[in-house]
């Protein structure tokens, strides 16, 4: 019985190897083992990446807040010190959303957690 040297199957995963390879540079995108190579790295970057965003965005809110924060006179530590004691449970999302698009209910929160 002859060996099947790969039909539908095979052809199918080295269609979708050589798809994601598209647009790398030089024998990556053309050789079969530098493409396996060059996406299965991409795809486990990805991976990482897909969850390094969150830490990512979560620092972008934190500086929106502290610059907002201190044009009104009050640092990040003490703004959220003071939110948690006057039990406003807003989270950095929302709170770095609020500084940006509307100052003024910025303000108010901040005017909020300086009471309490």
């Amino acid at each position: 019985m002859p060996r099947a040297k790969g039909g539908y199957k095979s052809r199918q995963r080295r269609n979708r190897v050589r798809k994601h390879a598209k647009g790398f540079r030089g024998g990556r995108s053309k050789l079969w083992k530098a493409a396996i190579e060059a996406v299965h790295r991409k795809w486990r970057f990805a991976f990482f990446h897909r969850r390094k965003r969150k830490s990512d965005f979560r620092g972008i809110w934190i500086v929106r807040i502290n610059a907002a924060a201190r044009e009104v006179g009050m640092s990040y530590s003490r703004l959220i010190a003071g939110l948690s004691k006057a039990n406003i449970e807003l989270d950095r999302k929302i709170l770095s959303d609020l500084a940006v698009s509307d100052p003024n209910a910025f303000r108010k929160v901040v005017e909020a957690a300086k009471a309490a």
